[in-house]
C-alpha cells in the first residue's frame, strides 16, 4: 500500500508531496516528489506519525462519575467499555495508549486482543496504600519496602510493561488527599529497585509536593500531573528539584487537557490552580526536562478517551511551537513507553501507525481536530 498527501511532518519540518509506503504492518519507505499512480491520495492532508497517549485510563469511561460505572460493570462489561474507549483513541489520531490503572489487569487481556485497537502498553492496578488513591482497583498494599517489592514482583509475573505507583493522593478518591503523600521515600526507592531488576519502569502519580519529592529521590522514571499541589495553593518546585528531574531524565507526564466547556473538572478547584500548575511544567520544560504532552483520559467527562487533540491545541496556545508540540506527543513519548524506535516517526522500518488530518497543523495546530484517516500497523481503521 502507498499513501499520498500534500504534506508529512516527522518532527523536524513539514516536507511537500509525500508518497509512503507501507509493507505489512511497516513503513518500508518514504519518498517525495515522485511518480505513484497506485498510491492512495489523501488530498489536502498532512502525514503525521500516530499519536502516543502515554497515560490513559481505559477502565474509566468519561462519564461524571467514572468510578462507580466501573464498579457497576463486572470484568467482562468492564472489557468491553474499555474496548470502546481503546477504539475512541484511535479514531481520534491516537494509535498508541500506556494505560496507568486498570482493574484486575485488564488492559493486559485487552492488549494481547487482534484490532482494531491502539498498542497498549499496561501497568495493571496502581500500587496505592490501603483505602489509597484507587484502591478500588485492586492495588492496595502496606506501606512497607517488603510489600512494595512483592506488589512488584506480582506485576512483573502478570506481564506488566510499566508499575504505576500512586505517591500521593488524588481526587477520584474520597479520603485521600492530593496535597500529601502516600508512601515515603524508602518505599518507592524499595519499588524502584525491584522494578529495575526486573527489566521494569516506574512512573508514579505524584501531586503533592513531598510526594514529587520522594519519587525523584527514589529515582522513578517518571511522574505524572506534576502539579505540585498544596491545600490551598499550588507550590513552587525548588530550582534543586528541577536540575535533578532534568539530570536524571525523569519523564514528566503534562496531563493537563481538557475538552472545553462546563464539567466536573471546574469543580473541584482545577481552574483556579491550573494557571500555576501549567506554569511550572512550562518551567520545566524550558529547563530542559523530558517532558511528554498526555491526557488521564477517562477520569472525567470533560477527558474522553480522543481528549489527547486537546492538549495538543492548548500546548500551542501556551506558547509551545508546534513542531515541538507534535514530537511530544509523537516521538518523545514513544520512547518513554518503551517503544522508542519502533513509534512515534514515519520512517522506514517503523511500524505503519499513520494520521491524516486535513491542513497544516504546522500553520494552525487545531489540523489535529480534522482527522481524515487513521492506519494502525498498516491497516486503515479510518477514512473520511
Amino acid at each position: 500500500m502507498r499513501l499520498r498527501a500534500a504534506r508529512l511532518f516527522d518532527g523536524t519540518e513539514p516536507r511537500a508531496d509525500p508518497v509512503l509506503t507501507v509493507t505489512g504492518e511497516r513503513i518500508s519507505d518514504v519518498a517525495f516528489g515522485v511518480a505513484a499512480p497506485d498510491a492512495l491520495d489523501l488530498g489536502d492532508t498532512t502525514l503525521l506519525p500516530g499519536f502516543v497517549d502515554a497515560h490513559v485510563h481505559l477502565a474509566f469511561d468519561a462519564s461524571a462519575d467514572p468510578v462507580a460505572a466501573l464498579a457497576a460493570r463486572d470484568d467482562e462489561q468492564a472489557l468491553d467499555a474499555m474496548r470502546a474507549a481503546a477504539r475512541t483513541a484511535l479514531l481520534g489520531g491516537i494509535t498508541t495508549v500506556r494505560d496507568l490503572g486498570d482493574r484486575n489487569y485488564l488492559a493486559l487481556r485487552l492488549r494481547e486482543e487482534p484490532g482494531p485497537l491502539p498498542t497498549i502498553v499496561a501497568a495493571g492496578p496502581p500500587i496505592t496504600t490501603p483505602a489509597g488513591h484507587c484502591h478500588y482497583l485492586g492495588g492496595a498494599v502496606e506501606p512497607t519496602p517488603e510489600a512494595m517489592r512483592a506488589a512488584v514482583r506480582e506485576r512483573a509475573e502478570r506481564g506488566v510493561d510499566v508499575v504505576k505507583i500512586m505517591a500521593s493522593g488524588g481526587r477520584l478518591t474520597p479520603g485521600t488527599r492530593q496535597d500529601l503523600p502516600q508512601f515515603g521515600e524508602d518505599e518507592l526507592r524499595a519499588a524502584v529497585e525491584e522494578a529495575h531488576r526486573l527489566g521494569l519502569p516506574v512512573t508514579a502519580h505524584a501531586h503533592a509536593p513531598q510526594g514529587i519529592v520522594n519519587a525523584v529521590e527514589a529515582h522513578v522514571d517518571g511522574v505524572e500531573h506534576v502539579s505540585f499541589w498544596t491545600e490551598d495553593d499550588v507550590d513552587t518546585p525548588s530550582p534543586d528539584l528541577v536540575r535533578r528531574i532534568v539530570e536524571r531524565r525523569i519523564a514528566v507526564g503534562a496531563t493537563f487537557g481538557l475538552v472545553p466547556g462546563p464539567g466536573r473538572a471546574d469543580t473541584e478547584g482545577i481552574v483556579r490552580r491550573m494557571p500555576k500548575i501549567v506554569g511550572n511544567l512550562l518551567e520545566l520544560h524550558r529547563a530542559g526536562a523530558l517532558m511528554v504532552l498526555s491526557s488521564d483520559a477517562g477520569i472525567t467527562d470533560r477527558k474522553p478517551h480522543d481528549v489527547l487533540r486537546h492538549t495538543i491545541v492548548m500546548a500551542g496556545e501556551l506558547g509551545l511551537a508546534p513542531a515541538e508540540v507534535l514530537r511530544l506527543v509523537t516521538e518523545v513519548p514513544a520512547w518513554v513507553c518503551g517503544l522508542g524506535g519502533r513509534k512515534g516517526r514515519l520512517a522506514p522500518g517503523f511500524d505503519a501507525d499513520v494520521v491524516a488530518v486535513e491542513g497544516d497543523p504546522l500553520a494552525d495546530l487545531t489540523a489535529v481536530h480534522r482527522v481524515r484517516a487513521v492506519f494502525a500497523r498498516g491497516r486503515c481503521v479510518s477514512r473520511w
